[in-house]
């Protein structure tokens, strides 16, 4: 008998160990298992495309175009059209509002993801299943080991930026919420982030709570109050952890008192998540002693995060296109800790994994992992605006070095030669695969004649023209650029908010520094016949930003997701108003005079 118990106990002891060990992270597994992915990167698309078409092969949208189950690259190029969301838009919709036959995908689709809108003003609706979150899954883990193999973490805890929007029903019954909310609402994300040892400070009360102002609050305090803990500072994006910290330099004092005192302040009044922070948070005057003597000591907030959590080994989010004007605040708040890019991805579907997490942000790579859709690429040679008809789309494994491309995606939710809009360069390979460098959106291009200036351009000249405001210690909270064709001739426009109060001489030193920083010859050529009228700079008041994201949340996003539109379309009439209302001063350059 006791031979038989002692055995039955046995056996469930190694059960648990066999299954404590299954659920342990491993690093180099993971990281093999990608070295063989993207060595044989050709086969594997092939495969992917296969898979994709033999599973979807029987819905509406592929039976029209004659495809037949056939599965081979060149038929499906030969036979699918090439494709932006406003095609794709009337079948989604249909989805959204019930339609239980096989539309996009053979699988029904349960799950609708929204886009961020902040430019054109207007989120869009796209099909999010299991498929998309696996591969979300698989490109966290494999990010992570390369990531964890230069800078190791031991058992730990990540303070995370990071907030669901509000999920609700489309007509016909799906849930919605933006990619950010389907992801940490997914109980495999909270399985993941434990498994790689670096699960959120905050309880889920906190990240899923109503209003962000409160759970920005609340995150603020959980990672003061696990400050030894902490070994990872995140959010999806730089913008959101400059955004917490500009908010801790206004709130720390407050924090203090709820730490020193053991009770949350009153302007947390969500129920939920004061009963979540009342079980963490306890008198602790030793901690707010520390914490206040830390900030008293600070130089204008320079090295604010290693110093209010010690153990940090780097900070992470997406650092690239709009994000990377936030750098120069978030290296003074990181001081000399690593800033390390997420990886590549959109609402349609992730592209590559950062392999290389030692490379700062503005030289960052990525490698596509070609298992998880399949890619096309357009060549763009010089020519951003297109031609894309003379230039037939190319595999994953035909893209040159050195060239530009924008990318197509096939995914396994339904879309097909899908244009992400973003244009790449291909810096090098990992193997069989290429490794990409994001260069700009396509449709955020500044243009009224012959002039073509990218967000990256638009980044450069504010970069140069923010340089005259070093001496008086100001900076450009934020900016966005519009478009003026309504007058004659028309012109550029570039909203600043700006820490302080600037001379009017150096603000129209400012403006003309802008209106010629920017170097694309059409632009230039264009300026100097006055085919193009004399730039504006226009300052806004503070916080006019801060409204933008406040009304971005109103429409249902997820601060998560949030991206300051660079340049405002004509369309998003909203977004101008918040901007022309808050207009407190107007410049027009005398560059080209």
């Amino acid at each position: 008998m006791w031979n038989k118990l002692f055995a039955s106990v046995s056996e469930k002891i190694m059960k648990m160990l066999v299954e404590k060990i299954e659920k342990k992270f491993d690093q180099e597994k993971v990281i093999e298992e990608f070295e063989d992915l993207t060595k044989d990167a050709g086969r594997i698309q092939e495969e992917t495309l296969k898979k994709i078409l033999e599973q979807n092969g029987g819905t509406e949208y592929l039976q029209q175009w004659g495809l037949n189950g056939r599965t081979d690259p060149q038929t499906f190029k030969n036979c699918i059209p090439i494709v932006t969301h406003n095609d794709l838009d009337p079948y989604i919709q249909r989805i959204a509002d019930g339609d239980l036959s096989p539309i996009l995908s053979g699988k029904p689709i349960e799950t609708i993801s929204l886009s961020s809108g902040t430019t054109q003003g207007k989120p869009k609706f796209v099909p999010f299943n299991d498929e998309l979150m696996e591969s979300t899954m698989q490109i966290f883990k494999t990010s992570f080991a390369f990531r964890n193999r230069e800078f190791p973490i031991g058992n730990g805890k990540a303070l995370q930026f990071i907030y669901s929007s509000k999920q609700f029903k489309t007509k016909g019954g799906l849930v919605a919420g933006t990619a950010t909310t389907n992801v940490y609402r997914n109980a495999q994300f909270k399985k993941t982030m434990k498994a790689m040892c670096t699960p959120c400070c905050s309880p889920d009360e906190v990240i899923f709570g109503p209003d962000f102002h409160q759970s920005l609050y609340c995150h603020l305090l959980c990672g003061l109050i696990f400050r030894d803990e902490v070994q990872v500072v995140s959010s999806a994006f730089a913008h959101s952890i400059v955004h917490a910290l500009r908010t801790f330099e206004q709130v720390w004092e407050a924090l203090i008192v709820d730490i020193r005192d053991g009770v949350l302040s009153s302007r947390v009044t969500v129920p939920s998540i004061r009963l979540a922070m009342s079980k963490l948070l306890k008198p602790d005057p030793e901690l707010a002693d520390t914490i206040y003597n830390k900030c008293s000591r600070l130089s204008n907030w320079y090295g604010l995060i290693p110093e209010l959590f010690p153990n940090t080994r780097y900070i992470y989010g997406i650092m690239t296109g709009s994000m990377e004007p936030y750098l120069k605040k978030l290296r003074h708040y990181a001081g000399e800790l690593p800033l390390l890019s997420a990886d590549y991805g959109s609402s349609e579907g992730w592209v590559g994994v950062n392999v290389n997490p030692k490379l700062p942000p503005e030289l960052v790579t990525y490698a596509v992992l070609p298992i998880i859709a399949y890619f096309e690429f357009i060549p763009l040679g010089e020519n951003l605006n297109g031609m894309e008809k003379a230039n037939s789309p190319v595999g994953l494994t035909e893209v040159k070095l050195g060239e530009e491309y924008e990318i197509l995606i096939t995914n396994f939710a339904g879309l097909y030669r899908y244009r992400l809009g973003d244009v790449v360069k291909v810096k090098g390979f990992h193997n069989g695969t290429p490794e990409l460098q994001f260069v700009c959106r396509r449709n955020l291009l500044l243009s009224i004649n012959i002039d073509k200036n990218t967000e990256k351009d638009l980044q450069l000249a504010v970069e140069a023209a923010s340089k005259r405001l070093v001496d008086e210690k100001l900076e450009v909270v934020d900016f966005t650029s519009q478009v003026n064709v309504s007058a004659d001739p028309g012109h550029y426009v570039i909203f600043w908010e700006l820490s302080g109060e600037a001379t009017d001489e150096m603000l129209q030193d400012c403006c003309n520094c802008l209106d010629s920083s920017f170097i694309d010859a059409g632009y230039v050529s264009s300026r100097k016949v006055n085919a193009i009228g004399a730039l504006e700079l226009r300052i806004v008041k503070r916080g006019t930003f801060h409204k933008i994201l406040d009304h971005f949340v109103g429409l249902g996003g997820a601060v998560s997701q949030f991206k300051t539109p660079r340049c405002v379309g004509p369309k998003n009439s909203s977004l101008l108003q918040i901007l022309s209302s808050n207009v407190v001063e107007t410049y027009v350059s005398t560059a080209f005079c």
